[in-house]
């Protein structure tokens, strides 16, 4: 049975985390579709993601007057990390594949030329570039099962962070 504290923070956090997202993707979807191939952007991502989980932690651990254990620390931050990465994932698959189909064509070349940029700073041959080429021609990053791929794989990620934040969170004095 999971504490109501604990749920009731973990789906208000979830639910912000996934506006917040979709709306950094929208944000950045109406300014300039380059942005998203900035890797300071994706920092910045990272970084709001951080600061709210911290803010989730601790805003539950006071309300919990403090006894948290790292299973419950865990657990409230994974299911506002589940719950916004299924809204963030389902806004772009509506975004990307009903809304503006074209813009996942846009993306995909943008992508593509982003990548053989880098892959020409770091002097890789002519053939190992045509290959990786094929390959993100066959699969499009802002496809359904693309999307459905990266949000598992940001579901992973996330917990392992998860597992960090958990550990500097719990109580102290709890023997688990």
């Amino acid at each position: 049975m999971i504490n109501e504290i604990i749920k009731k923070n973990g789906i208000t956090f979830g639910v912000a985390i996934g506006i917040v997202s979709a709306l950094i993707t929208a944000t950045i979807y109406a300014i300039d579709l380059n942005l998203f191939t900035s890797w300071w952007i994706g920092v910045l991502s990272i970084l709001t993601y951080l600061v709210l989980g911290i803010v989730l932690l601790s805003k539950t651990k006071r309300e919990l007057n403090g006894v948290f254990s790292f299973k419950d620390a865990f657990t409230t931050y994974f299911i506002a990390i589940l719950i916004g990465i299924l809204i963030s994932t389902l806004f772009n698959i509506l975004l990307f594949n009903f809304i503006d189909p074209s813009a996942k064509d846009t993306l995909s070349e943008l992508m593509i030329k982003y990548t053989v940029n880098m892959m020409q700073k770091f002097g890789t041959p002519a053939s190992a570039i045509n290959e990786a080429i094929a390959k993100l021609r066959e699969n499009s990053p802002y496809s359904t099962v693309e999307l459905l791929k990266g949000s598992v794989f940001s579901i992973v990620f996330s917990s392992i962070f998860g597992l960090i934040l958990a550990a500097f969170f719990k109580s102290k004095s709890t023997q688990e």
